[in-house]
């Protein structure tokens, strides 16, 4: 192979590899999820209330959709909410400008699922079937984690979008 040829091999190649993947539609969403979980329904119209619920900054709506006790990190620190009023207490330091932008990113299309349950953006934030019965019978779809992303050192003291 001649050397324009093995560099215009490799141009191809990375074209090829810097391509989009395959366009994710809401039925191949809604095709995972049924295979994981029996159903879609609920957690499609779980991601769109809790869109709904950030989007118009109702705590009380958003703390009422999580699974407790929420095992989470706030400022790089490890912390047990147990109970509705922690998370409104704590929203901000949850529901930070990143995990919010997230959220409003993600379509159901798109959302990433495994047997642990439904991930928002790079794991900001995951939802799952929770059992409410020891049988399991009754499943509510929930919150089960919380993954604010933690500052870096100095960050606060520089002004966003410049170098001071």
């Amino acid at each position: 192979m001649t050397t324009m040829n093995l560099a215009r091999l490799c141009i191809a190649l990375a074209m090829v590899a810097a391509a989009p993947g395959p366009a994710r539609s809401d039925e191949t969403t809604s095709a995972r999820l049924d295979a994981l979980f029996g159903a879609h329904e609920s957690y499609e119209a779980f991601l769109a209330r809790l869109q709904d619920a950030v989007a118009a900054g109702d705590r009380e709506a958003v703390a009422a959709m999580v699974a407790y006790p929420l095992e989470t990190r706030v400022a790089g620190l490890p912390v047990t909410l147990a109970a509705p009023e922690d998370v409104v207490r704590r929203y901000d330091q949850l529901f930070t400008p990143p995990v919010v932008a997230a959220l409003e990113r993600q379509s159901f299309a798109t959302l990433f699922a495994n047997a642990e349950g439904v991930m928002v953006g790079d794991g900001e934030v995951w939802f799952s079937g929770v059992c409410g019965d020891e049988a399991c019978a009754d499943v509510a779809v929930r919150i089960i984690a919380v993954n604010p992303p933690v500052a870096p050192v100095g960050a606060e003291e520089t002004d966003p979008g410049t170098d001071r």
